[in-house]
């Protein structure tokens, strides 16, 4: 089983603390995934949700396919993932708790499938992000004093 990661979500981490992950599979027109295959993909605004019992990810822009003609689809619509009922309607139990949401964290190839890793995450106050840029920074200090140390 090999798997090929084609984009990741820059804001994911940032914005979210990610609690949980599951793993869904997504609707695509073919022009979509030759232009996938090409790594022109853009998740940083995306976002799921679920309407009617169904889960759909929405702000994953996919560029259109330079030899697609009338067979290009519109970059930015919603589409469907493909996952279980009854995680589903887990999703919806965690959803509904205050401040929850459905963050796409990686879409990748997983042997000739394009599958989408989901975070369920709780959105970050302003200082928990000023928090965790401080530890990274503080690890980076860390790092380069002990690299300078070795020599």
């Amino acid at each position: 089983m090999s798997i090929k990661l084609i984009a990741k979500n820059p804001t994911a981490y940032h914005n979210y603390t990610i609690e949980d992950k599951i793993e869904t599979g997504i609707v695509l027109a073919g022009t979509e995934i030759k232009s996938i295959r090409q790594g022109k993909v853009n998740m940083k605004d995306s976002y799921a949700y679920i309407k009617n019992g169904e889960l759909f990810l929405c702000g994953m822009h996919i560029s259109p396919y330079e030899h697609g003609n009338i067979f290009n689809k519109n970059p930015l619509r919603d589409r469907k993932l493909l996952i279980h009922k009854n995680e589903i309607q887990k999703l919806i139990s965690l959803t509904k708790q205050k401040g929850y949401s459905l963050v796409p964290i990686n879409i990748y190839f997983k042997d000739s499938f394009v599958k989408v890793e989901l975070g369920i995450g709780k959105g970050k106050k302003l200082y928990d992000k000023r928090q965790d840029i401080a530890k990274k920074d503080a690890q980076m200090q860390i790092a380069i004093q002990l690299k300078n140390k070795q020599y």
